[in-house]
């Protein structure tokens, strides 16, 4: 199949772009570099879309990095990353708060009791209805209810948005068929403005599908040859849209190839 083409004005930005000094070229994983599916644990990354991220962060004065709402180690482990530590991907997970180096705080005995009193709830939820499913992470955890009914989704998202998503101290994330409540404060737009300033970037490029990567969108320079991207159908405060995951190996393709 050949690989699908990109708009001209998307095809002049992502020109501009490459022709930076230095550059940042970011993706969220689910539903960008991987596919969406019924089950985070099934989520294998496309292939081209993976190898043309690791060619980019091969590139002279790029870096390459995914930034995911997954915990580092499962975004790791799932992508395959982590059986290849030399190719020079670096994994942001948790929303942008967790780095190579862990978290900037560890949490404390309260943040630690709050988020296991969180978890407990949500297993509660759960339990009630089917098809919904709790993923625990270091600093948070997270409901997904996409395979449950409609109205039992509701219902779960509810439930949680009434309960522990209420309760002081809990910062709410809340996604496509998903709700995540931490103990922390995350951003992926905080996370690119670190990447940004440590690396001396001077132009970012950012792909992201959810409602978490607005925050990503909200924090690019547009006016300075950064990129937004998003993926698939939805409102978003990205300059640009691409309709599937293989538009996103396409656009890495592009930019490793003029890099």
């Amino acid at each position: 199949m050949s690989a699908p083409e990109l708009d001209d004005d998307l095809r002049h930005a992502l020109e501009a772009f490459c022709a930076r000094a230095r550059v940042l070229v970011a993706s969220d994983y689910d539903g960008c570099i991987a596919p969406i599916q019924p089950r985070p644990d099934m989520a294998v990354p496309h292939p081209e879309s993976l190898a043309a991220l690791r060619d980019c962060a091969q590139r002279p004065n790029t870096l390459a990095a995914m930034v995911s709402g997954r915990a580092r180690d499962d975004l790791a482990a799932i992508s395959g990353v982590a059986d290849a530590p030399t190719d020079g991907l670096v994994l942001v997970g948790s929303h942008g708060a967790e780095f190579d180096t862990g978290f900037d705080q560890p949490l404390t005995v309260d943040q630690q009791a709050l988020l296991d009193r969180i978890i407990d709830e949500f297993r509660s939820l759960a339990a009630r209805f089917a098809g919904t499913s709790v993923e625990t992470k270091p600093a948070s955890t997270t409901l997904h209810v996409r395979n449950a009914s409609e109205s039992d989704a509701a219902e779960a998202l509810a439930l949680a948005a009434a309960g522990p998503a209420s309760w002081p101290g809990v910062h709410v994330t809340e996604g496509k068929a998903v709700v995540e409540l931490a103990v922390i404060e995350t951003s992926k737009g905080l996370a690119l403005d670190r990447l940004r300033d440590e690396f001396g970037a001077d132009a970012v490029l950012y792909l992201g599908d959810d409602v978490t990567d607005e925050k990503a969108f909200a924090h690019l320079r547009t006016d300075s040859g950064d990129v937004g991207i998003k993926v698939g159908s939805g409102e978003t405060g990205a300059a640009f849209r691409v309709p599937t995951t293989d538009h996103v190996a396409t656009v890495l393709e592009f930019v490793a190839a003029r890099r």
